[in-house]
């Protein structure tokens, strides 16, 4: 494939370690009649490993005009989209086979949360994604109750997902090399007990709770866009603060602010 620029304004980091690449297909682990769809394919290096794994093909998609042409010469079974992935519908993506979504990519930094929250709002058509983020991140992601990093996304992934840190990647594999570390997170999605409303609620209510993180939780549910919805009686501590909440404090919140709203 001709040589291009990486560009900073799609976040573009080429991955070129051959062991990671092939770490990473086998953690991903792709089948034929699967509903494959990779993120952000550029010069194909991952996207190489898996056409040797599913020949027949999968679907990738790529913002970057300039790879578009020789990505569809070198891989002609693969279905190109050429489309920024934060404006695709996912139902049409499932669609395509009725089977549910499986996620793959070196995706771009800078909008890791946006790819993330994109699955979140889709979770009934995700089987699982396995992604390359920054290591802060998957620590983030990974974190436990009480402690610094635990979060927005630590709440959220762990309640609709079972995740884990596959393994970390140096800064050192890319190019152009990147300020940071990296590491490979798989998300498995699994059923949950909250209904399609309610998981749209669910997230509201946990940005809201760490939207003024060092307040208890009275007072930043009070500042939120759930200023008007009295939370006095609801079994939860609300002189907590949002990191010392397990994710059932969070369903608690969840469906009384639901039954205060209809």
């Amino acid at each position: 494939m001709q040589k291009v620029k990486p560009l900073k304004r799609f976040g573009q980091n080429y991955l070129t370690d051959k062991n990671i690449l092939n770490k990473i297909a086998d953690e991903i682990s792709p089948k034929e009649g699967n509903n494959l769809i990779e993120i952000g394919p550029g010069l194909g290096s991952l996207t190489e490993k898996l056409i040797e794994r599913i020949p027949d093909g999968f679907t990738a998609v790529e913002i970057d005009t300039r790879v578009i042409h020789d990505l569809i010469f070198k891989f002609p079974t693969v279905t190109l989209i050429h489309a920024d992935f934060l404006d695709l519908s996912l139902d049409e993506l499932f669609n395509r086979k009725k089977e549910k979504l499986r996620i793959a990519g070196n995706i771009p930094y800078n909008i890791t949360s946006p790819i993330i929250f994109k699955l979140l709002r889709s979770d009934n058509l995700v089987k699982d994604a396995v992604l390359m983020v920054q290591l802060e991140v998957a620590k983030r992601i990974t974190a436990k109750k009480g402690t610094k990093d635990y979060g927005i996304l630590a709440v959220l992934l762990q309640y609709f997902t079972d995740v884990k840190i596959c393994f970390k990647v140096s800064r050192n594999v890319f190019h152009p090399k990147p300020n940071v570390d990296s590491a490979v997170i798989h998300l498995c999605f699994r059923d949950n007990c909250l209904s399609g409303d309610e998981k749209a609620l669910f997230i509201k209510i946990v940005k809201a709770a760490f939207g003024k993180r060092r307040k208890v939780l009275r007072n930043s549910l009070s500042n939120s866009i759930f200023a008007d919805v009295d939370f006095s009686n609801v079994e939860v501590n609300l002189n907590l603060r949002a990191e010392q909440l397990e994710t059932d404090d969070f369903i608690k919140l969840t469906r009384f602010a639901a039954g205060k709203l209809q």
